[in-house]
């Protein structure tokens, strides 16, 4: 008997051990692939996921595995028992918003602490204890599971003073969403969430009065906080097990694609890919973030922004960090999924979900009558595929300025 079959998820019982999913990494709804199943909202998730999951028999508990023993890869899911009565659903497949919100909340307190003592160690000249920060990668990435927006939206609301630390727990959950929807493989996930958690620990070097002062840096200042990058590769080599990624983005999240960045001024392709997504996270999350000497932007505002610093990101690679947290800049002009094209329009004050002007058919050649479209994330959404200059487009397009954030409701 092969160790391994593959059954409906609505055959899936309590006590099987997943092995994986049939069909994209990316579509089913863990980030992890290989895990004993015991928990009943897992359970819910997996029954609501439509394609095929693969069991390990042998790691299996006895009463799963006689299941997964009796289901046959080529049997029709009518010809499969029914669920279990102890697998039925007892609760709500997701958990309200405000349910998540608290966990996700818990997840960050307790990454604030794991954070700000992991820096202190760093501050009193002690190793970075790294097998302290990668549970809490792991913390962050199961909530990722859950619920991500939950998440994302708790760590907008770190205050200023907490900025150092929070900022560092943000870009790590920003790089772990990234490299998810690039479908990297678990290692590497897991190896880039720690690389955001540490991006900065070499700032612990600099003092800081320089850190937080309220104005404008010194040049000598300036100087001085240019130097955390290689500080902080300093520090973790210290640690012989440190990832390779985690050192390469500490050193190289500031460099920029047309070579202007620092410390090694490296330039386009010469700049890893891991670097480059470091380079986005960081700066995204610190526009969006409180500090001493300014407010935080809106998320489209600081992906406006981005979008139009020409030479300082892969553009290529921005707009996929744009479709990982489903968000673009106003004026930006996308492809969907439909062969439409299509103008981001402003979304005022909630900026939480993404809105269309769609005006062209390229399956048609022809264009459309103006019509209003909002991403929610939900499968039966279209979905941004890819950006367009406004150069290349088939047909004028709309004027941006006739439809102002009044006058797009939900």
């Amino acid at each position: 008997m092969a160790p391994l079959k593959t059954v409906p998820s609505s055959d899936v019982r309590l006590g099987m051990f997943i092995h994986g999913f049939e069909g994209s990494w990316w579509e089913h709804p863990f980030w992890r692939t290989r895990f004993l199943l015991t928990d009943l909202q897992d359970l819910q998730r997996l029954r609501a996921f439509r394609g095929g999951v693969i069991i390990d028999v042998a790691k299996s508990q006895a009463t799963a595995s006689a299941t997964a023993d009796t289901a046959s890869t080529d049997a029709p899911a009518t010809a499969l028992p029914p669920p279990a009565a102890d697998a039925a659903p007892a609760a709500p497949l997701r958990a309200s918003f405000s349910v998540e919100q608290a966990k996700a909340a818990a997840v960050v307190a307790g990454a604030f602490e794991t954070v700000r003592s992991t820096f202190d160690d760093v501050r009193l000249g002690r190793a970075v204890a790294q097998e302290k920060v990668a549970s809490l990668v792991d913390d962050i990435a199961g909530q990722l599971d859950r619920n991500a927006s939950a998440l994302l939206r708790v760590l907008q609301l770190k205050s200023k003073h907490q900025y150092t630390y929070l900022h560092s727990v943000a870009v790590c959950t920003l790089m772990v969403n990234f490299a998810r929807h690039l479908r990297m493989d678990d290692e590497t996930v897991r190896a880039l969430g720690l690389a955001g958690l540490l991006h900065d620990v070499g700032k612990m070097a600099i003092p800081e009065a320089v850190l937080d002062k309220p104005g404008r840096l010194s040049a000598e200042e300036f100087a001085l906080v240019r130097e955390h990058p290689e500080r902080g590769l300093a520090l973790l080599r210290e640690d012989p097990t440190m990832p390779a990624l985690a050192k390469e983005v500490c050193l190289h999240h500031h460099e920029r694609w047309d070579g202007t960045g620092y410390p090694h001024g490296l330039k386009a392709e010469a700049i890893s890919v891991p670097a480059r997504m470091g380079a986005i996270c960081d700066v995204y999350d610190a526009l969006t973030s409180h500090r001493s000497y300014k407010r935080a932007w809106l998320p489209a505002r600081a992906l406006g922004a981005m979008w139009s610093w020409a030479g300082h990101f892969d553009q290529q690679l921005l707009f996929q960090f744009m479709r990982s947290i489903n968000l673009y800049p106003p004026g930006l002009l996308v492809r969907l999924a439909s062969e439409r094209l299509a103008l981001v329009l402003h979304n005022g004050a909630r900026a939480t979900r993404t809105r269309l002007l769609v005006f062209y058919s390229f399956a048609d050649a022809a264009a459309l009558d103006p019509t209003l479209l909002v991403l929610t994330g939900a499968g039966s959404d279209d979905a941004v595929v890819g950006f367009v200059e406004p150069a290349a487009s088939p047909v004028a397009v709309p004027d941006l300025d006739l439809y102002p954030p009044q006058s797009v409701t939900n």
